[in-house]
């Protein structure tokens, strides 16, 4: 009798379950797929922060920028904040050439005005009249190319003893085309009235 309870107990099977849930525990179930880097894990992560945006956005948005750049400039053209100038308007030597231009009323800021008076009374068919417009064009032109070979002059000077003469490209053109504008639509703003020196 004991010799049969001896081998029924030697042929039984081990239990499955036993046996699975040991190797469940010793081997877990793997991801299938490798671990991604650190550096393949913060890019994803900057990706779903910042999705991808399609050239339509990608323009929209570069408009929206320059936009705001441009309204940022021109507040700061307004109210004198150099930090937001244009690069055209920035550093020292285009300051004095705008306040040398400010300082100084001239008949030149009031030459395209002028021309567009005499163009219309040019039209008119009375044959004098013609006639003393067309010296008045005359005078006017010689009068301003006057002027404005004087400020070039004034300019080249007093750049050239406050800055020296690399002071830089540019700036002779940049004071012509300014007393060409009436003053109240020059920008930036004139910082100087009429009879001022330059700011230090």
């Amino acid at each position: 009798m004991f010799r049969r309870q001896r081998s029924t107990d030697a042929d039984s099977p081990p239990e499955a379950g036993s046996h699975a849930s040991s190797s469940t525990s010793a081997h877990p179930t793997r991801k299938g797929r490798p671990t991604p880097s650190r550096r393949e894990a913060e890019a994803a992560r900057r990706q779903r922060v910042k999705p991808s945006l399609t050239k339509k956005e990608a323009r929209k948005r570069q408009r929206d920028a320059a936009r705001t750049e441009r309204d940022a400039s021109y507040r700061a053209m307004q109210t004198g904040d150099e930090s937001h100038f244009p690069e055209r308007d920035r550093g020292p030597v285009r300051r004095y050439v705008r306040d040398m231009v400010d300082g100084r009323r001239l008949m030149t800021e009031f030459f395209l005005p002028i021309m567009i008076v005499i163009l219309v009374l040019s039209l008119l068919p009375v044959p004098a009249l013609v006639q003393t417009i067309t010296l008045v064009w005359l005078a006017a032109i010689a009068l301003v190319f006057a002027e404005l070979a004087w400020l070039a002059f004034r300019l080249r000077k007093g750049i050239a003893e406050r800055f020296g003469a690399d002071a830089g490209r540019g700036n002779l053109f940049y004071g012509i085309v300014r007393a060409t504008q009436l003053r109240r639509l020059r920008l930036p703003k004139p910082a100087v009235r009429p009879g001022q020196p330059p700011r230090p």
